[in-house]
């Protein structure tokens, strides 16, 4: 097993001394570890200093706002977000989602920002030293070619994370702390379809937290395939949110995952108004897989997870129409 690199290690009390800590040049933030500590054993990064963010108390809780958002701060784990009453509740896809990554132990560690801030993923990307260096490497790391598609211009390693397209379909904003102060996005800004450069976040900058507005008439489920039942990233995954109203589509909104290099919305506002019958159903799985780019970043086959993908589409999209 490969050791740790050398670097030191800074645990801030406030999110002004982390921004501090963060600005300095080789600095990475450190949640609960469960996805950068991995891939340093595996050489994949050299920091010089890992800021934890653990002892900030301003990251952490869960709390439904006066005018009905929910406000989740980014130091919060995922085991805590999926057991809180008041998510299961009114904003049960974001629940879900938490419950379904990784195993038990891994969700008492992790953290909402870290799941969303994970790295991208890759099948000649997360390997060891020796099997990365007898490649030449990729151009994700330490090489200048990617092997997923060869004369590409940028990283085609794929983003894997289960509680960013939940977050996306409900319009959930995200809180950016900087040097500059305190910013706000929507979730889907928070992400760059790029495998090497994955994240809008600039220098210093830490995600402080994530607020959802009420669901109000929207039901929203979040849905994932994977080898195992447990422990496994999606091999594709699709949060869906709809309203009714009687026989039409008041609004849908599908993000995905597991896909592409980024989680992606779904261009859906064609289908507001219409009836759901047939060929409205083709139409949207049609979308998603124009939106969807599969390719051959994961140990199951490309054609698969794109079929498997339209179908949960299709699937997902159904179930809430009847249970609205």
């Amino acid at each position: 097993m490969n050791l740790l690199p050398s670097f030191r290690t800074v645990r801030p009390e406030t999110l002004a001394e982390a921004v501090s800590a963060l600005s300095a040049q080789g600095a990475q933030a450190l949640g609960g570890g469960t996805d950068l500590l991995p891939n340093l054993r595996r050489g994949l990064g050299l920091p010089t200093t890992l800021v934890d963010l653990g002892a900030i108390g301003d990251l952490t809780g869960i709390a439904v706002l006066p005018d009905g958002s929910l406000r989740i701060g980014a130091g919060t784990s995922l085991e805590a977000i999926a057991e809180d009453a008041s998510v299961r509740g009114a904003w049960p896809a974001i629940a879900t989602a938490a419950a379904l990554v990784a195993g038990p132990t891994h969700r008492v560690a992790a953290t909402l920002g870290g799941n969303l801030c994970q790295d991208t993923r890759c099948i000649f990307y997360n390997q060891s030293e020796w099997w990365r260096s007898g490649n030449d490497y990729c151009l994700k790391y330490q090489g200048d070619k990617c092997h997923v598609v060869v004369k590409s211009d940028r990283c085609y390693a794929t983003y894997h994370g289960d509680v960013a397209p939940a977050l996306m379909v409900l319009d959930a904003q995200v809180e950016i702390v900087g040097p500059q102060g305190t910013r706000m996005l929507p979730a889907a800004q928070l992400f760059n379809e790029d495998g090497s450069n994955r994240l809008t976040l600039g220098q210093g900058e830490v995600l402080a937290a994530v607020v959802v507005p009420p669901a109000g008439l929207w039901r929203a489920r979040y849905v994932k395939v994977r080898i195992r039942d447990a422990i496994d990233f999606p091999l594709a995954g699709i949060a869906v949110a709809l309203k009714r109203d009687g026989d039409r589509i008041a609004g849908l909104k599908l993000a995905i995952t597991g896909t592409n290099s980024a989680p992606l919305l779904v261009p859906t506002e064609a289908f507001v108004g219409a009836e759901w019958n047939a060929a409205t159903a083709q139409a949207v799985v049609q979308a998603v897989r124009k939106t969807s780019n599969v390719l051959l970043t994961t140990v199951a086959g490309v054609k698969y997870r794109r079929r498997v993908l339209l179908a949960m589409t299709r699937k997902v999209v159904d179930e809430l129409w009847s249970d609205s």
